[in-house]
């Protein structure tokens, strides 16, 4: 396969160059090139625009939100001095969501654009992948299938998404900015991808050529306190088993305001909305946290070998309130 390099020199070029070639794909840090289309041969790109270094890096805070760029790396967010004072939680997620090694190359945007780990997605050789493959089916469902998900999972597909950084991003209700021939427009982290459904192969809102620029984040409540907590097999670098991304803002032994967001159980990053509405002006405690868990997880899909993420991704998040409220452990 022969693929064509071109180095963008602005924004305007780097959009109509993808958008008038439907084989044409932007590059960034390049690790989900490397991965996809040299290791694995799942995706083939015959155009790569290279835009790292078009004007779209770095962090700014300003008024009530924090904006970084596309291009900024994981590792210059998680260092950078307005993240770790204002963001902890971002901090966090970047942190234990990657080696040093690929946070030096990994961009934001290409963090939140990340395909799943899914094996049979990756898997050239395995015929059955609706996502890859549209209509063949789900060898997950069917095979081995730890690490898929049971929320936004239908018999079609259980692939899960694997960003820790966007489950982070979701609870905070960031926003994405796009930009394309057209021009700007925003769209709610929340709204930006698409769960599996019918079509999984249809993953996030953006058009062929749609450029990702920054990512918008408005700071939490004063008086909030955030946490990651991410439950894996090991310490080290490793994607979730489960994952839980809290805001809560506490008065009086209330709770009067909660934002949630599961991670290693979405098919897109999950957030809790029914949960987040169980909290509201309930008191702190075991009983309030533990309904907000049955709230957050309803009507999962679950296959053998995702069963006990049910009830691994409730003790998750509860124990993440624990942590949030000043409950304990």
């Amino acid at each position: 396969m022969t693929i064509t390099y071109t180095r963008a020199d602005d924004a305007d070029t780097a959009i109509a160059t993808v958008s008038a070639d439907p084989e044409a794909a932007y590059l960034a840090g390049g690790t989900t090139e490397v991965d996809l289309v040299l290791k694995d041969g799942v995706v083939a790109p015959r155009r790569l625009v290279d835009i790292s270094r078009l004007p779209l890096k770095g962090v700014v805070a300003a008024g009530d939100t924090v904006r970084i760029g596309a291009t900024t790396t994981m590792e210059e967010t998680a260092t950078d001095p307005a993240v770790a004072r204002l963001l902890p939680m971002v901090r966090s997620s970047l942190l234990q969501g990657a080696s040093v090694q690929l946070r030096n190359m990994a961009t934001i945007g290409g963090n939140l654009l990340q395909r799943t780990r899914c094996r049979y997605f990756r898997d050239p050789a395995v015929a059955a992948c609706n996502k890859r493959d549209p209509g063949s089916g789900c060898a997950a469902v069917e095979g081995v299938a730890r690490m898929h998900a049971i929320l936004g999972a239908s018999p079609a597909c259980i692939a899960l998404h694997a960003s820790d950084l966007a489950v982070a991003l979701t609870a905070l209700g960031s926003i994405v900015h796009l930009r394309s021939g057209q021009g700007p427009r925003k769209v709610p982290l929340t709204e930006f991808y698409h769960q599996a459904g019918t079509t999984p192969d249809r993953e996030t809102v953006l058009r062929h050529g749609e450029l990702v620029t920054e990512v918008e984040i408005p700071l939490p409540p004063p008086q909030a306190r955030t946490t990651y907590l991410k439950v894996r097999d090991r310490a080290s670098y490793e994607f979730a088993l489960t994952s839980a991304a809290v805001v809560t803002v506490v008065e009086d032994g209330v709770v009067r305001s909660a934002r949630i967001a599961l991670g290693g159980v979405g098919t897109v990053p999950w957030r809790a909305w029914d949960a987040e509405e169980t909290l509201r002006d309930a008191p702190v405690g075991e009983a309030s946290f533990r309904a907000a868990a049955e709230a957050a997880v309803q009507h999962p899909f679950t296959v053998p070998g995702t069963e006990f993420k049910v009830e691994l991704a409730k003790r998750t998040l509860v124990r993440a309130l624990r942590v949030t409220t000043g409950a304990g452990w």
